[in-house]
């Protein structure tokens, strides 16, 4: 078991999906999870600032199926809401700081670790998120702390967004990684930390290919 932790914004989905391509793992992009509910939430008109109205959204979808992760046959999972893949609906600005928020509710990751170590609990498996190795596995064999600099990863989400055609400003968009750094960090349940024995990799300088090759060297050492 490979679990990936670190901010926003660190290259932690691109590179675990590479990770899990190169050692044939399955891959669970839990961030995705968070995502989907704030997206439940908002479809059902509930405020997101609402917390326990957005933990009922979450014990209802997950109980009763519309939210759910589902295999998609290539050695990953995806996020289905309502029976739908939401695709990149899930990869909004606005969804990423909804995740954020309400990640921060006991009741919201009460609901969904249990969907998310029923993917893991038969090993061979790549997770990233934000404490994978800190509360859903603490017991993973292989821990990543993956990093960049808020500069950097500002950088990385302006250029990503503005292929996408959206309008945004790089000044803006470093004052949302920062903010979300400090709510990820400082929230009460499950906090944003390194666990002690997390191999901290900085991609701030590093080509994703080199970071890739790093993780995998831990999982499989050469020789």
């Amino acid at each position: 078991m490979v679990a990936i932790d670190g901010p926003a914004g660190a290259g932690k989905s691109t590179v675990a999906r590479a990770v899990a391509e190169r050692l044939g793992f399955v891959l669970v992009d839990t961030g995705s999870l968070y995502r989907a509910v704030a997206l439940c939430a908002l479809r059902r008109g509930v405020d997101l600032g609402d917390r326990e109205a957005v933990e009922a959204v979450a014990v209802e979808a997950v109980g009763d199926g519309s939210l759910r992760l589902a295999a998609d046959g290539s050695g990953a999972t995806r996020v289905l809401v309502d029976g739908e893949d939401p695709g990149e609906a899930l990869r909004t600005p606005e969804l990423s700081l909804g995740a954020s928020t309400v990640s921060a509710y006991p009741g919201v990751r009460a609901a969904l670790l249990d969907a998310q170590r029923a993917f893991g609990r038969d090993g061979a498996v790549v997770l990233e998120g934000r404490d994978i190795g800190t509360v859903v596995f603490p017991d993973a064999e292989v821990k990543v702390y993956l990093t960049a600099s808020a500069e950097v990863r500002a950088q990385r989400r302006y250029d990503e967004l503005r292929a996408r055609g959206v309008a945004v400003e790089l000044a803006a968009t470093l004052e949302e990684v920062l903010a979300r750094d400090a709510r990820d960090m400082n929230r009460a349940i499950a906090p944003l930390r390194e666990a002690p024995d997390a191999h901290r990799v900085d991609a701030s300088h590093l080509a994703p290919e080199a970071v890739i090759d790093a993780i995998v060297r831990l999982v499989r050492p050469p020789g």
